[in-house]
């Protein structure tokens, strides 16, 4: 039985597809990867829906019969240890289900995992607790792990998110290790999401990397604004709420068909509406004003934390909501910086640090609540 939400517009991750908006091509593209065992790179910006995506596909029926999935995001990780360690948890909370007697094949497996095996005090249940600095040998039990993925009595998905992230890993030759492991799975697939694009591309197509054509590749963009505003219309009037296209319309534009953030409008939106209300302007500017500012003590935090010539070029790209030239003299003048090679080296650390991302020749910042609360603050307000 699906569930039925009091608010579907879903912030707090997959439910069901009633809940999913669209993405039937890129559904369907990936699933027939998964069921036909090849390995696939989804290459999209941050909170465009990748995981939305994955745990879709993930959900149906052909997979939840006959595979084991298995996802983790390594967005936090910064070594081969926490990679491991994030993996081997993942495996075995999908795998606790299941019993004592799985669990105990997993571990009889991965041997060197084994000091994680306990069991919780208060109810006996088994239990994943290890130190990351306790895994001694990450290179050894990433192999055992492989070895019990491939040893399985179904075959595996294992859908890695952020995947760029391992290229800053301390270890050289993560790349080589890992594709050595996976190009001699034949009972696991394996799904590679990421959100730096040129990183992305160039561990899968670059000539010089391990991962060399290794994948089919998915480019996941914007959901159709038309799909949009049917799946918000649809949802609207279930509810017995009102809101015409040209203001889901709006909204859609002012995040550029940014998944995570139009869902987050729409249900702050849903819930200060009451049945039979008609949606207006100023109730979606309450609401956009109301979300980004629930997120201020964490831009505030974020703000506090960067050097005063790293806080002007943001400030200036925020006013700009997509900043072109900005080591030009124009722009510098017009934002009151202080030359070009202070924010050419401002721009290198906020790439670095990922406040800002670049889309062709614009730089604009990553969080688009974070470039509208500032905009706010410090320049031209929110509203479109």
């Amino acid at each position: 039985m699906k569930p039925k939400l009091r608010n579907p517009f879903v912030i707090g991750g997959y439910v069901s597809s009633e809940y999913f908006c669209d993405r039937r091509i890129e559904s369907q593209e990936l699933l027939s990867a998964i069921l036909n065992s090849r390995n696939t790179a989804i290459i999209s910006p941050r909170r465009m829906g990748k995981t939305g995506l994955i745990q879709h596909c993930f959900h149906s029926p052909e997979i939840k019969k006959d595979f084991y999935p298995f996802f983790i995001d390594i967005y936090s990780t910064g070594s081969l240890k926490e990679f491991v360690f994030i993996l081997g948890k993942e495996i075995f909370d999908s795998l606790k289900p299941k019993g004592r007697k799985v669990i105990d094949h997993f571990f009889n497996v991965i041997s060197s995992l084994r000091p994680a095996f306990k069991l919780d005090m208060a109810t006996g249940s088994p239990i994943f607790d290890i130190g990351v600095g306790e895994i001694a040998k990450p290179e050894y039990s990433l192999e055992q792990i492989f070895t019990y993925l491939e040893s399985s009595d179904r075959p595996c998905v294992v859908a890695i998110d952020e995947f760029q992230q391992i290229a800053r890993y301390p270890e050289k030759n993560i790349e080589a290790i890992l594709r050595t492991h996976i190009q001699k799975c034949t009972n696991t697939t394996f799904i590679f999401a990421g959100s730096r694009h040129h990183m992305m591309q160039n561990i899968f197509f670059s000539h010089s990397r391990p991962f060399y054509q290794s994948v089919s590749l998915i480019n996941l963009g914007s959901i159709d604004l038309k799909e949009y505003q049917k799946f918000i219309q649809r949802h609207m009037k279930h509810g017995e709420k009102v809101i015409g296209n040209e203001l889901v319309e709006r909204i859609y534009n002012l995040f550029e068909g940014h998944t995570w953030y139009i869902q987050h409008i729409f249900h702050r939106l849903y819930a200060s509406m009451e049945k039979g209300e008609v949606c207006t302007s100023r109730i979606i500017d309450h609401c956009i004003e109301s979300t980004v500012n629930s997120f201020e003590p964490m831009f505030e935090g974020i703000l506090s934390l960067l050097p005063e010539r790293q806080k002007e070029v943001i400030y200036a790209i925020a006013k700009e909501r997509k900043a072109r030239e900005v080591t030009s003299f124009n722009f510098i003048r017009k934002h009151g910086l202080k030359s070009a090679s202070t924010v050419q080296s401002a721009l290198r650390q906020l790439l670095e640090k990922e406040f800002l991302t670049r889309e062709n020749d614009f730089y604009l910042i990553d969080d688009r609540f974070f470039s509208l609360w500032i905009a706010e603050k410090f320049g031209t307000g929110y509203s479109v």
